[in-house]
């Protein structure tokens, strides 16, 4: 496979994920869709993670590593825009896991739907230990996920799950740093004003839920963040109204007994018994006296 031949780019940041790091890069190599490069990108890991990534790159010639000095998630996935030969860019998170025919699905999809800027698909969502929580995700059509999106309280397209057109992306200027941590909202938003943007009805990712990640952890900087996108995008599409004003509630960080509940409620809906149990058990440990948790437990006991 020559460089210039490449048909997509795979974009991987690393930031010390040597815990997952060679189950979601095995997952990647070992797509049925094969002529692709995989730019690793080592946001100055201090962990074991360039050893893994180094093994990977002697292994497989699809592999490049760029590293350097930690700068962050979104200079990182700019930088990897840069670097990358391929029309087609795949996301992907370094404890992820695709499903085999990802990368096929999405760019025949690509190749079919020549309006289509970007298409994400459905999730399996899964513990630290990989056990299943629940599927997400559903919105396929482009106008409901675009409306979902206006509504700032998440992207409907998964991030690691998306493959877009690099010229799409590069067009609109890649990613932007007002918005941290909702970089992926404030993209999906502009994409959507150039061209159409989609889900595809399968799971085609598994995607690692840990009660420490930003989604939880960094819970009100997100919200402010995908406001103000939000405000951005209906500034520039001419609907922002008079009324619309950017919120200062005060977001609180939900606490684990609040996170283990949560899971183990979707992951019993879903028929995950196993999961649902964990959490119950977990919820009840981290908060034995409230009657919730135990009414938790005594449903997953008998499976509903």
């Amino acid at each position: 496979m020559k460089e210039q031949q490449v048909k997509a780019s795979v974009i991987l940041p690393v930031y010390n994920a040597e815990k997952y790091l060679e189950l979601a890069i095995e997952s990647i190599l070992a797509q049925s869709f094969y002529d692709f490069e995989l730019l690793i990108l080592n946001d100055g890991s201090k962990d074991g993670s360039d050893a893994i990534i180094d093994g990977f790159v002697k292994k497989d010639r699809r592999c490049k590593k760029l590293s350097w000095p930690n700068r962050g998630l979104i200079p990182t996935l700019n930088a990897g825009l840069e670097e990358a030969k391929g029309e087609i860019i795949f996301r992907m998170d370094a404890d992820d896991i695709c499903r085999p025919d990802r990368f096929a699905k999405q760019f025949n999809y690509l190749q079919e739907n020549s309006k289509c800027v970007a298409v994400g698909s459905k999730v399996l969502l899964i513990d630290t230990d990989g056990l299943p929580i629940r599927e997400f995700s559903g919105i396929e059509e482009h106008e409901k996920i675009d409306m979902e999106n206006l509504k700032g309280l998440g992207s409907a397209i998964t991030h690691p799950t998306v493959a877009m057109r690099k010229s799409s992306v590069v067009s609109i200027g890649g990613y932007h740093d007002k918005y941290i941590h909702a970089e992926d909202l404030d993209l999906f938003l502009r994409l959507a004003e150039i061209g159409k943007i989609a889900n595809l009805p399968e799971i085609l990712l598994e995607y690692r839920q840990h009660a420490l990640s930003i989604g939880y952890a960094k819970r009100a900087e997100q919200l402010a963040s995908a406001q103000l996108a939000v405000f951005d995008a209906k500034q520039r599409r001419g609907t922002v109204s008079s009324d619309l004003l950017l919120s200062n509630n005060v977001i609180k960080t939900p606490k684990l007994s609040q996170i283990y509940t949560k899971w183990s409620w979707w992951a019993l809906s879903d028929g995950n018994l196993r999961t649902a149990r964990k959490y119950a058990i977990k919820t009840v440990l981290s908060s034995p006296f409230r009657w919730q948790s135990w009414k938790l437990v005594a449903c997953c006991i008998r499976g509903y």
